[in-house]
C-alpha cells in the first residue's frame, strides 16, 4: 500500500514537470532541489531552501539530503558539497489517504510554478553535532 501511495504522489508530481528522483523508492519521493530551484547556489543551502519552503507554505514536513545533511570535512572544515540535493518525503504507512497526498502534491506544485521567487539560504547558526536537525538559517534577500 505505501508503495503504491509513493508512486501516486511521485507520478502525480512528475505529470506537472516537478522534478523528482526516478525511480520512484518505496518508502518515499525524492525532490531533486538543483532542479527545482536552478537559480540557487548549494552554497546557498539549495535543498534546505526547499525544504524550508515546502514546510512555510503547507505545513509539510520534509527532510533536507544536501549540503547541510553532508556536514563538513573534519580534516578541513570545509562544507561538503553532494552531487545531489534532495528533499525527501518519506511516507508512513498507514497514516495518511489520497486527499493527503493530493494535497502535498498541489502545494509542491504550486511552489514549483513560482520558484523563481526562491531565496536561498543563509546559516546563522551551527551546532557542533546534528546541524541537519539544530542549525538556524535566515532566508537571503
Amino acid at each position: 500500500h505505501r508503495i503504491a501511495q509513493s508512486e501516486y504522489l511521485g507520478n502525480k508530481l512528475l505529470a506537472a514537470g516537478v522534478p523528482i528522483v526516478v525511480p520512484i523508492g518505496g518508502h518515499g519521493v525524492f525532490l531533486d532541489a538543483r532542479k527545482f530551484y536552478p537559480h540557487i547556489p548549494q552554497e546557498h543551502y539549495t535543498a534546505q531552501a526547499l525544504a524550508n519552503d515546502i514546510y512555510v507554505h503547507s505545513g509539510v514536513r520534509s527532510m533536507e539530503r544536501g549540503t547541510v545533511s553532508a556536514g563538513r570535512d573534519k580534516d578541513t572544515g570545509e562544507e561538503i558539497r553532494p552531487k545531489l540535493e534532495t528533499v525527501r518525503l518519506t511516507i508512513p504507512r498507514r497514516v495518511y489517504t489520497q486527499s493527503h497526498f493530493d494535497v502535498v502534491a498541489d502545494a509542491i506544485i504550486d511552489l514549483y510554478n513560482n520558484r523563481d521567487k526562491a531565496k536561498g539560504l543563509k546559516m546563522v547558526y551551527e551546532p557542533k553535532y546534528l546541524r541537519f536537525f539544530q542549525a538556524r538559517f535566515e532566508k537571503l534577500p
